[in-house]
């Protein structure tokens, strides 16, 4: 007789334990759920970091000079008009010509010279038409509330091809996308390239960059500063992000290149400076503006354009520091394993 009782078929014992294993997790979910973890945090941050910066900006400690004694620069900052009470750090200057170098060297944004009956206002257009409208229209009621007239005086204009204050931005911010991508695609177009071949990359980048960029800006004519310290700085600045990118792709694989954007693409853009001045930045973030090769790019941009040098030297270092950590990373994860072997 034919036994019909249906086979229960049983889980194979685990080797140690004797116990049915675990049973394992479909292999589509880390591929499906991932990306959209990875892509719903990315855009999180970046809502929440632009908006933190650009919902209602509002200048902390913008450096002013006033021509005078520190009881006169106190006595400005006290009949200024009503608006948050750090918006401006006043900084009292002996006399006309110290304020205007100050201004000329970046120091300050703006110097308000007190007279009798008609005061000036000596200002720097070049840090943005934002800047420039609320400098001369605060110290502009001023002059008002104490019966004078105001005249304003833009000692360090924007080019005539920079209408809108954006230029010294754009010409940092092009490479900064560029090395970011860079960073990406030499491991993913090369993944086997040696170490010496890799980094000769990274200079034929930097270098081929900052030349094409540097053309592109002259033949705007948008930026009045030297040809080879534009390409210079703007190579600096793609091998710091270039160099850092691949750094992070190749430790932390597939998240590398999440937090490579989410350093250098969302928090570094929005701190650069480059639509606003730092001062404009919530505390918090003001920061990052000193350190990330955007803003250190931006401002080592701007002053080699317009406020004879300044953070030129200081972006070198930093830069350099970035490409100098970024390709470190790299050497030690490619030539430690060898030697442990």
């Amino acid at each position: 007789m034919t036994d019909t009782t249906p086979t229960v078929l049983q889980r194979p014992l685990d080797p140690v334990r004797g116990d049915p294993p675990t049973p394992r997790r479909p292999v589509w979910i880390r591929p499906v759920l991932l990306p959209v973890a990875v892509a719903v945090t990315i855009g999180a941050i970046f809502i929440s970091v632009y908006l933190s910066a650009f919902h209602a900006p509002a200048a902390r400690d913008l450096p002013v000079a006033v021509v005078g004694t520190s009881a006169e620069a106190t006595s400005v900052a006290r009949r200024l008009p009503e608006r948050s009470p750090d918006t401006f750090l006043l900084k009292p200057v002996p006399d006309r010509e110290a304020a205007r170098t100050a201004v000329e060297r970046g120091e300050v944004f703006a110097a308000y010279v007190p007279g009798h009956g008609e005061s000036e206002l000596l200002y720097a257009g070049a840090h943005g038409p934002s800047v420039s409208t609320l400098l001369t229209s605060s110290f502009d009621a001023l002059a008002r509330a104490d019966g004078e007239r105001l005249t304003a005086v833009d000692v360090v204009r924007a080019s005539a091809e920079d209408t809108r204050g954006l230029v010294v931005f754009y010409t940092t911010f092009g490479l900064v996308l560029a090395g970011y991508l860079f960073g990406i695609m030499t491991f993913q177009l090369g993944p086997g390239l040696t170490m010496r071949r890799r980094l000769a990359s990274l200079g034929a980048f930097g270098g081929a960059g900052g030349l094409a960029v540097a053309c592109v800006v002259f033949a705007f004519g948008a930026l009045p500063a030297p040809f080879l310290g534009v390409a210079g700085l703007v190579a600096l600045v793609a091998m710091a992000v270039g160099a850092s990118t691949m750094l992070l792709v190749r430790s932390l694989r597939v998240l590398g290149s999440s937090a490579a954007a989410v350093l250098f693409m969302t928090v570094g853009n929005a701190t650069s400076g480059g639509s606003l001045p730092t001062e404009f930045l919530p505390a918090w973030l003001e920061p990052f503006s000193a350190v990330l090769p955007v803003g250190v790019g931006v401002q080592a941009v701007s002053g080699l354009a317009y406020f004879h040098g300044d953070g030129v030297v200081s972006g070198i270092a930093i830069l350099t520091a970035w490409t100098a950590a970024g390709v470190g990373g790299l050497s030690l994860l490619e030539y430690a394993p060898r030697r442990r072997a």
